[in-house]
């Protein structure tokens, strides 16, 4: 390749067409380098669902040490480190995500779960463009204490004032004889306004609970499914995307009976990954949203890309 040939007269036309350039570069200022705005993380994610409109919002987020006392206590530290070192995560400490999901089926607004607190979940909810009085169903996945945190507000007055209640049935009856302070403050308070549901229980035309025991007594799993379309509300079946998910038999200490816990996660999770259903886990990294796929004894995380904005 030979270099272009530069002669007087291409030199004075180009001189003549750019006359001010040499001299605005000369005379430009020096740039103080642009300040910090720190690390910033999406509140909240909105797709179509068929007919519905689903968003899922990040309640709350924190980092949390030590996860192997947490995940896989029924693992040795070697293997811990080994799944952990696989998936490029440290050992040491963990990121753990809170996310209730709104479904918006065109006649009532559904949250599935309150969050930690009011404060988060509303703040959460107020920059996905929704407010606490817009909420027509409230529906709890289960009772700990990270999905009914943001029932009552700071004052003890309903954070949802205007929602009807559903939960599982084997669920109320046992936390309501568990004598759990958080139950009896967030709760209890609500009972009049609550339906309880068994399994295969409709909340609206379109949302059905799956009983998914184990993390709790009556723990649900909640199908959605819209014009063709189909997505899991999986709470807390599975609470990480590789130490619970690759490795279903790993106990955890949040689940109540840890076999059963593990036989669901299993239960659920296959028949995701066979009818390739996405899901949206609470605990997944935010926004929340993947698919699986059945792998030796457990299940590769798929987080979702653009698959759902296809749905639209």
């Amino acid at each position: 390749m030979t270099s272009p040939k530069v002669n007087r007269r291409s030199a004075l036309i180009a001189a003549a067409a750019f006359p001010f350039v040499p001299a605005l570069l000369s005379a430009r200022p020096a740039q103080a380098a642009a300040g910090m705005l720190g690390p910033q993380t999406p509140v909240f994610n909105r797709f179509k669902l068929g007919g519905f409109e689903v968003t899922t919002i990040l309640a709350g987020t924190r980092p949390v040490e030590n996860p192997s006392e947490i995940f896989g206590l029924n693992a040795t530290p070697e293997e811990f480190k080994a799944a952990s070192d696989a998936a490029f995560l440290p050992t040491d400490v963990a990121q753990f995500f809170f996310t209730p999901t709104v479904v918006n089926t065109g006649a009532e607004l559904v949250l599935f779960d309150t969050g930690l607190s009011a404060e988060g979940t509303t703040t959460a909810l107020a920059a996905a463009g929704i407010s606490p009085d817009q909420v027509d169903v409230v529906v709890l996945t289960h009772m700990h204490g990270d999905h009914i945190g943001g029932m009552m507000t700071t004052e003890g007055t309903p954070t949802f004032a205007n929602a009807r209640y559903v939960t599982g049935g084997v669920e109320h009856n046992h936390w309501s004889a568990a004598g759990n302070e958080g139950f009896d403050k967030s709760v209890k308070p609500m009972n009049d306004k609550f339906t309880f549901l068994d399994d295969g229980g409709s909340v609206a035309s379109g949302i059905t609970a799956k009983l998914a025991a184990g993390h709790t007594p009556g723990h649900m799993v909640y199908m959605i499914e819209s014009e063709g379309k189909s997505l899991a509300v999986t709470a807390d079946t599975a609470n990480h995307y590789v130490w619970s998910l690759a490795y279903p038999e790993w106990e955890v200490r949040f689940d109540m009976d840890k076999a059963a816990a593990a036989a669901t996660r299993k239960e659920v999770f296959g028949m995701l990954a066979a009818d390739r259903i996405p899901f949206i886990g609470y605990h997944m990294p935010f926004p929340g949203m993947g698919f699986v796929e059945a792998q030796s004894s457990g299940f590769r995380y798929v987080p979702a890309s653009y698959q759902m904005m296809l749905n639209g």
